[in-house]
This record gives C-alpha cells, sequence and structure tokens, in this order.
C-alpha cells in the first residue's frame, strides 16, 4: 500500500472507529497518531497466522470441503441439514481463497458446535496454507474437473494438491475415481484415516444403484455394503445428483438417522448463480450460472437448460474462460459444439477471447457442421459495446442460460 493510498483510505477507517492495522509500509504512525500500526513484512502471511491462532483456540468438528466444483453448493446443503440442530459456522458465500478462508475462519466463536470451511486453491503451494487455517476433522473432496487447470502441470498435480488440504484429517469423503490411487497409498503406509468413497459403478465403499429422473426431482437408491437408502432431491441435473450424494455420506458420518437426512435432502433450496431459474417476462425463463465458467459447469448447465426447455427455444450468454488451460482456437470452437450438440438456437458471447475465436472460425471456408446449427451468434468484445441492449424475445417458451465468470 502506497503512502498515497494509505493518505486517502484511513481517514475513512479511522472515522468508521478503526484504531487498529496490520501494515507493511512505514511511516503511517506518522501521519496518523490516532492509530496504531504493526508493522509487518507481508500483510497476507500475517492474516493467515492471526487466523490459524484463531482456530487453534476452538476444539469443535471442522469440516473442509475441496474440489473443482461443488464446493459452495455442498456447503450450503450441509448447512441446510445441520443447523437446525447445531450452531453452525460456515464461509460465507465462496470465502475459499487466500484471504477468503481466514476471513471465515475469524468468525469461529465460543457459541458454536461445527464448522464448515471452503479452500480453492489456483497453483501449487496454496493448499498447505489453507490447511494450516481450516485442519478438518472431516474432508470433502467433491469432483476433480477442468476448473484452474491452467495452474497446474496435470490433473493429477492439481488432485495432489487439492489432499494436501487432509493432512490432518481423520475422514474424508469423496468419489472413487479420484481418492482410489490416495486411498490404497495410505493403506500401504500404515495411515489410521478413514477415506469413504462412493461410486456409480460398484466399486465405492458406498454406491449408487439407481437413479429415477422426473420432470423437477430424481430418487437415488445408495447402497453402503447390504444397507439401502432411497431418497428424492428437488433437482434432476447429474451435479446435484453428486453433491447430494456426498452429503448423504458426510451426514450419516455425523450421527444424523437415515430418516432425518432422507426429510431434509428432499427440501434443498438451490444456491444463487448456480442453475439458478428465474421466471422472466413473455414466459421465458433465465438460468443463472454464473458462478463457475468451465467446460464441466457448462456441460451440466446445458444438460440442465435443455431439461428445462423442452422443445422451446434455447440462448446461451457466456463470456470469456479464464479457468481453462486450453488454447482459445480449441476451447471456444468445443464450447460452441457442445451448445449445438444441446439444440441451443442463440449464442451471445461477451469478450475478446470469444469473439476473436469464434468469429474467426465461422468465417473460414471449411469450417465444422455444428457451426451451421446454431443460427443467430452474436458477439461483443466488451459488456459495454453498443448494441449489447437487445429487444425483449418475442418467442414464447424461450429458457437463456447465463454462464458468465
Amino acid at each position: 500500500m502506497t503512502d498515497a493510498t494509505a493518505t486517502s483510505l484511513f481517514p475513512i477507517y479511522i472515522k468508521k472507529g478503526l484504531r487498529y492495522f496490520v501494515v507493511s509500509d512505514d511511516g503511517l504512525q506518522q501521519i496518523f497518531p490516532d492509530a496504531i500500526f504493526l508493522r509487518v513484512s507481508d500483510t497476507l502471511a500475517a492474516l493467515q497466522e492471526i487466523a490459524a491462532a484463531h482456530r487453534a483456540n476452538f476444539g469443535i468438528p471442522v469440516i473442509g470441503i475441496t474440489g473443482s466444483n461443488g464446493k459452495t453448493i455442498v456447503k450450503e446443503w450441509l448447512y441446510h441439514c445441520l443447523h437446525t440442530d447445531h450452531r453452525v459456522v460456515r464461509s460465507p458465500r465462496s470465502y475459499n481463497s487466500q484471504i477468503g478462508v481466514p476471513l471465515s475462519i475469524w468468525q469461529m466463536a465460543d457459541n458454536h458446535e461445527l464448522a464448515i470451511f471452503e479452500a480453492g486453491i489456483s497453483k501449487p503451494g496454496e493448499m498447505q496454507k489453507l490447511e494450516k487455517m481450516i485442519r478438518p476433522n472431516i474432508g470433502v473432496l467433491t469432483n476433480i474437473g477442468d476448473a484452474h487447470n491452467e495452474g497446474f502441470a496435470d490433473k493429477n498435480e492439481k488432485l495432489q494438491e487439492k489432499l494436501n488440504l487432509f493432512s490432518s484429517s481423520d475422514i474424508i469423503i469423496g468419489r472413487y475415481d479420484d481418492l482410489k490411487e490416495w486411498k490404497q497409498q495410505q493403506v500401504n503406509e500404515g495411515s489410521t484415516k478413514t477415506i469413504i468413497t462412493w461410486s456409480k459403478n460398484g466399486q465405492g465403499d458406498w454406491n449408487i444403484k439407481n437413479i429415477e429422473k422426473g420432470k423437477h426431482a430424481s430418487r437415488i437408491l445408495l447402497c453402503p455394503g447390504a444397507a439401502e437408502f432411497s431418497f428424492e432431491i428437488p433437482f434432476t441435473d447429474d451435479a446435484s445428483i453428486e453433491n447430494a450424494v456426498t452429503c448423504f455420506i458426510v451426514l450419516h458420518q455425523l450421527g444424523l438417522s437415515p430418516a432425518t437426512i432422507i426429510e431434509r435432502l428432499s427440501n434443498l433450496q438451490s444456491v444463487d448463480m448456480r442453475l439458478q431459474l428465474i421466471r422472466g417476462i413473455n414466459h421465458c425463463t433465465i438460468i443463472n450460472d454464473s458462478y463457475s465458467a468451465d467446460l464441466n459447469s457448462l456441460a451440466v448447465a446445458l444438460q440442465f437448460m435443455q431439461q428445462q426447455a423442452g422443445a422451446g427455444k434455447k440462448t446461451l450468454i457466456l463470456s470469456d474462460f479464464y479457468q481453462s488451460a486450453r488454447n482459445a482456437d480449441e476451447l471456444y470452437p468445443e464450447i460452441y459444439r457442445m451448445a449445438s450438440q444441446f439444440g441451443v438456437s442463440r449464442m451471445i458471447g461477451i469478450g475478446n477471447d470469444i469473439s476473436h475465436s469464434l468469429k474467426g472460425h465461422m468465417g473460414k471456408k471449411k469450417r465444422p457442421k455444428f457451426y451451421y446449427s446454431i443460427i443467430h451468434p452474436i458477439f461483443f468484445s466488451n459488456s459495454n459495446q453498443p448494441g449489447l441492449e437487445m429487444k425483449p424475445f418475442s418467442s414464447r417458451a424461450h429458457v437463456s442460460l447465463v454462464l458468465k465468470k
């Protein structure tokens, strides 16, 4: 923080009653004698050390959640199922970064009985710092997908980095495909960790035996060994089904009865900006999935849009994808192909990368056939470009998917 910036900001903070500041600059004490400044070499590291010290004051169960997608949904659904019985502290919204995690942990107080925190990373070396603050007793790995691939050499490196969150965990829960090798490694090393996996193909400790999808709900048959639990959730997309299965197993480990779990999962609510349905004018529907922008999230969202639209027309609105390591000339044609497969009739792209890439491919004489199936592609370099404001859709039963990060 420069002296000029400090001079303009600190009077505002002091006026609001703040008197103690952790800073990395010299000379502020002389400028603001009514405040107290603690000077450190790295303010972020200081914030994280303070959070770790605060976390050490509490012996309550802590659930740590990581994964490429679904962290916030699993956290919010666990809170939904637990907060009537326990005083739960959780990460606000998606506070899972190097700054978000310490701010989340700072909320822990003496009246809390359970904590649920998210941990998100974008490059090697970050999870160790988050683990020192969260120190979860129960670890949850939602899945390993394409989000934040750009910061890692490959998917395995990203998986190994995420697994660092569980170095002090007693129980870890996740998909069989993601945890099978690590679980065997822990067994070979004589670890006392309990690693619980679930699967769709019968290889996990818990297995999905059957899924019945209706128009607005899904019934899932989940089997740990010879036991069977049948439950319903008010969602039909694959991601929600997987997240619900994860929640069921976590809740079971926490000691909730199957009847209680089944009843509470039946009343799950959507999370803002995660496949959020909004009813618009002229019988149109908007699906807001704007929190994540990666190929896995897009595939789930397009599937959900197809289910909701039926025979209605479909519009896809999205911006540049920043959470992919793939070259733009490969990534955006793949997005266009996916949109075509799910019957998108109009696509609105906002951003330099998506505009330049797709316009270039569309201008080629020999472009793939799927480019012709989207009848009305529209691209803008940014959200302020003239012409972005469009007339309302005249067609009825139109479904628009907004996937913008």
